[in-house]
């Protein structure tokens, strides 16, 4: 039976990332008022306004039901607005959304470019690109942006 190195292991060294990249996230949109995944939320409908519920959970890699969740802590904060109704609903930036993101979207860019320090830019593209391939690879990774 083989085991898995964690000295070595990219998936443990993935993990570590994610860990200290959300911890990171964690703290800068704290003072925004904001989770990560509701950053995440603004940012996806700042790109492509309009999404329905069930876009936006699969945008942001959490459930339907935890997207309800998160929707109703958005509208309350008088950052989203929903327009139509049953199937037909869609989500929509309010206007506070769009300037409550700026501020939160400046300080996400100020933690990633922290995190790529070390990096040069040819490094960062490849990066980049093997991350994809492996996000691909495993084919169940949705690219709601692509």
């Amino acid at each position: 039976m083989s085991q898995v190195d964690v000295s070595t292991s990219i998936g443990y060294a993935l993990k570590r990332t994610t860990v200290a990249l959300r911890a990171a996230m964690d703290a800068e949109l704290r003072d925004c008022g904001l989770s990560v995944s509701q950053y995440a939320s603004l940012e996806l409908l700042a790109g492509r306004p309009g999404l329905t519920n069930a876009e936006l959970a699969r945008g942001v890699f959490v459930t339907r039901q935890a997207t309800h969740q998160l929707l109703v802590g958005l509208r309350q904060a008088g950052l989203i607005e929903i327009q139509g109704a049953g199937r037909k609903q869609r989500l929509v930036l309010t206007k506070l959304g769009a300037e409550q993101l700026a501020d939160a979207s400046h300080r996400v860019s100020l933690v990633e470019q922290r995190m790529l320090t070390g990096l040069t830019g040819e490094q960062r593209a490849e990066l980049f690109s093997s991350l994809a391939k492996c996000a691909e690879a495993l084919s169940e990774v949705p690219d709601i942006l692509g």
